[in-house]
């Protein structure tokens, strides 16, 4: 297969040329892709700071530098990998209900052409019309969430869709399976004390800060271990990661997670059959010397290369080429 693969930087020097994701080629054409990598500007469901719309093209400026071999994990993703940028999804910046059908009808035709969808938003709400594209070919999905928040709130002014309440919504319409989700990275003071309550109901998992540091990043990959066999969605709030690190977001919150910590954490998802993944509220109004939006870019190569890796090994066990299951 001939692989979509980024720009040389030994021809086009990476401060030139048109910015895309990892300098990937910019297209709609799903024939010999495997992730398709989707700008998704919207944040007409932030209740702080506004400015998330302006992610995908930020991020897409500061993967400029991102490289094509990982040293860690060993792998060159794009020897592995055929991946695109599929450019910005044209959305209603107005009406959240007509954004989330067009996420979901687009994300959908990524998926039947069996391509990984892989969303850059945008805020968190994003993510449930995504997950909807996706439980209606695989059913109710499990699921690790990187976040200071857990987002399973109710409403907002009376509003059942915010960036509060994705995944509330999510498990209400049962396409989260609340026991199989993973909440990591949960810190900040809370509205009341059972804030908590509709997430522990389901039967979530939810790993603070102070867990987390005092247990190690190991423990919790090796917890993660019983999502395998399981068709998992990943989403990354840059939120989880403390603000010294990534102050370019919209609700950010003090004590959270290092740079090189969130990196570790996202290396660790490699056993799992992950289906899609975002990674949201990037806000490059409130970034720092474009730091945010480098950590944003950086992880997603980290993930990309998380998916060569599985890819490999699961070809490596089925003899031959494995076709993406998205």
């Amino acid at each position: 297969m001939n692989r979509h693969k980024p720009l040389d930087p030994a021809v086009t020097p990476w401060f030139a040329g048109v910015p895309t994701f990892l300098r990937c080629p910019h297209t709609r054409n799903l024939s010999n892709v495997d992730v398709a990598i989707v700008g998704i500007p919207f944040d007409g469901a932030c209740t702080y700071r506004p400015g998330a719309r302006f992610g995908p093209r930020d991020v897409r400026c500061q993967s400029a530098l991102s490289k094509t071999y990982n040293q860690f994990l060993k792998v060159n993703l794009f020897d592995v990998l055929s991946v695109i940028d599929y450019g910005d999804l044209d959305l209603d910046p107005m009406n959240i209900e007509n954004c989330y059908r067009t996420i979901e009808k687009e994300v959908a035709e990524i998926i039947e052409a069996g391509v990984f969808p892989l969303g850059v938003g945008g805020d968190h709400s994003i993510s449930l019309p995504i997950i909807r594209a996706l439980a209606k070919k695989h059913g109710p999905l499990s699921m690790v969430h990187f976040d200071a928040h857990t987002d399973t709130w109710d409403t907002f002014l009376e509003n059942p869709y915010f960036h509060g309440s994705t995944f509330k919504r999510a498990m209400e319409e049962k396409i989260l399976a609340g026991d199989s989700v993973f909440q990591i990275g949960l810190r900040g003071g809370l509205t009341s004390e059972r804030d908590y309550d509709f997430a522990l109901k389901q039967g979530v998992r939810m790993i603070t800060v102070d867990e987390l540091k005092q247990n190690g990043l190991q423990a919790v990959i090796d917890e993660l271990g019983r999502l395998k066999g399981l068709k998992a969605y990943v989403s990354l709030d840059i939120d989880i990661v403390d603000p010294a690190f990534a102050p370019g977001t919209g609700f950010p919150e003090v004590g959270g997670l290092t740079s090189h910590e969130i990196i570790q954490l996202v290396s660790g998802l490699r056993e799992l059959e992950i289906v899609g993944f975002d990674l949201v509220e990037v806000l490059p109004a409130h970034d720092t010397a474009n730091i945010t939006g480098l950590l944003a870019a950086h992880l997603i190569f980290e993930f990309l290369s998380v998916l060569a890796v599985h890819r490999q090994e699961q070809s490596s066990l089925a003899g031959g080429n494995m076709p993406c299951d998205c």
